[in-house]
């Protein structure tokens, strides 16, 4: 997987999901793609944080997207494979954090 951030010609099409999948037409007025950069924003943040983990982002990653209303929202979407494994880190921090208490 090649770039994780930042904005190059296809910026368009690089995992774009503006509105939810199950959204058939977009409502007039609403600015998406200031949603979706918000997403984005994010969305890179937690693809760095999955890079340092030793993920891939071919099996795991943060997508931007928008709420069918225009709202900014992030995605994870992956092999079922790596979100087990993310589930365990999580749960391994959430368990370090708390003292022992998931």
């Amino acid at each position: 997987m090649g770039k994780v951030t930042g904005a190059g010609e296809d910026w368009l099409s690089d995992e774009l999901d503006v509105a939810g999948a199950d959204c058939g037409l977009w409502m007039p007025g609403v600015d998406y793609v200031a949603a979706w950069r918000d997403a984005r924003k994010a969305a890179d943040r937690l693809n760095r944080a999955f890079l340092v983990a030793g993920f891939q982002l071919d099996h795991v990653r943060a997508v931007a997207s928008t709420t069918d209303d225009g709202g900014a929202l992030v995605r994870i979407t992956g092999h079922p494979h790596a979100v087990d494994r993310l589930a365990v880190l999580l749960e391994s921090v959430a368990s370090d954090d708390n003292g022992g208490a998931a």
